[in-house]
């Protein structure tokens, strides 16, 4: 022996270099670490990475769990213009719903709490074909779409609305909104709910029928002078009556002028002008005589004649008169009542007697054709909707529904 150590480790500590086995244990050992770092890697497509591709394999291949389902069933015709049109969800939610007309015209709706279903917030028009688009989603987000049509059905008989004032009107403070319905309405409340009025500046506004057939819509107090009006007649599709449908589609502005409030004080035979709240003349006037008095209460002039025909066997005063030439002439009522010009009478007369049948008298001349009398000045300033109030009159109040005077209903009554 020579004194040579036997094992793998040379003199000084260091590895021998010749025996194989030291050559054979270092691949080894790099394996081991190798798969080590693999499997704590996450890169190496563990158990638990399978399992989750495997769900996203499953949920995309799956289809949603969502039922929508449209009524009416797609491709109905004749479809009732109310309560007919529904789209409900089942086993998921509502996420989307969209009905459009030929034109693009989109019917506003609501889903509701939930996405269980949706309904649209109006009546439908009659005649039109629509569009349903739906989408829902189930409990893993899985969508599931429909889309149907439908067409409503064509009305036999049908109803529209005449109104008051005109498209583009400038009127006084007093006008309401009043509108006469061709065909008596027994469904008033879906009637009044396609009609909509707004004022800006905003104000409240509510709506009163008379009879069956006509409703007039009013805020509390008169109109502030500059307010702009808008009024939007959503009729077509309404029922109005069993069987009868509006076919009406319209918007009507209009512009609220000047204030000019004139008061008539029958006693004293005058009329006070107040013009945006200040005095600007007072008119001698002759009003009703004692057989024939004037109606108290607020009214509205609802049309101007620069010269019109008066018979007396109109308004139930036989052949009393006929007077073919009225000059400036004023209507505050349906049954006959004018501000006008008056030729016949003594200009004495004014301010000191009531003689006409009802009317308020203002002196004038034959013909209309002189600009500085009294009727001819109140003319040429008055606008339809303007108020002329009269008191002191031996007569009863206006009935609110003769002419355009519900001004003479108490705000409750007026909304019940």
């Amino acid at each position: 022996m020579n004194g040579r150590p036997i094992s793998g480790t040379s003199a000084g500590g260091r590895p021998a270099r010749g025996p194989w086995r030291a050559g054979r244990a270092l691949p080894a050992l790099l394996l081991g670490t190798l798969l080590l770092v693999t499997a704590c890697g996450g890169s190496g497509g563990g158990s638990g990475d399978k399992a989750e591709q495997g769900a996203a394999k499953e949920a995309e291949s799956t289809a949603s769990q969502a039922v929508v389902t449209v009524s009416p069933k797609d491709g109905a015709e004749s479809v009732a213009t109310s309560d007919a049109l529904k789209v409900t969800a089942d086993k998921g939610r509502l996420t989307s719903v969209t009905v459009k007309d030929a034109k693009g015209n989109e019917v506003p709706g609501r889903i509701a709490a939930g996405g269980a279903g949706w309904q649209p917030l109006q009546h439908l028009p009659a005649a039109t074909r629509f569009k349903v688009h739906a989408v829902a989603k189930d409990a893993k987000g899985r969508e599931s779409a429909k889309d149907t049509s439908f067409t409503t059905l064509v009305p036999k008989n049908t109803f529209v609305g005449q109104y008051t004032p005109e498209d583009g009107a400038t009127v006084g403070v007093g006008m309401p909104v009043s509108i006469h319905f061709t065909r008596g309405i027994t469904h008033p409340a879906d009637v009044e709910d396609a009609i909509k009025v707004t004022a800006d500046p905003a104000v409240p506004v509510e709506g009163h029928w008379f009879g069956n057939d006509r409703l007039d819509i009013r805020p509390e107090k008169y109109w502030a002078a500059g307010t702009k009006v808008t009024v939007k007649l959503n009729l077509d599709g309404v029922e109005g009556r069993p069987g009868v449908y509006g076919k009406q589609t319209r918007t009507v502005k209009f512009t609220v002028g000047r204030s000019m409030v004139s008061t008539v004080d029958a006693d004293k035979h005058t009329m006070k002008v107040v013009k945006d709240g200040k005095l600007i003349r007072t008119i001698p006037i002759s009003a009703g005589a004692p057989a024939t008095t004037t109606y108290n209460g607020q009214m509205v002039i609802s049309e101007k004649y620069a010269v019109t025909r008066m018979n007396g066997a109109t308004v139930g005063f036989g052949g009393e008169y006929d007077i073919k030439d009225v000059p400036h002439a004023m209507r505050l009522s349906d049954s006959g009542t004018f501000v006008h010009g008056n030729y016949w009478a003594g200009t004495s007369t004014f301010g000191a007697a009531n003689t006409s049948h009802g009317c308020v008298g203002l002196h004038d001349v034959r013909g209309g054709w002189s600009k500085e009398t009294p009727a001819a000045w109140y003319y040429n300033r008055s606008i339809v909707g303007d108020v002329v109030i009269v008191k002191n009159s031996h007569d009863r109040t206006i009935q609110p529904d003769n002419g355009l005077n519900g001004w003479n209903m108490s705000w409750a009554d007026w909304k019940k």
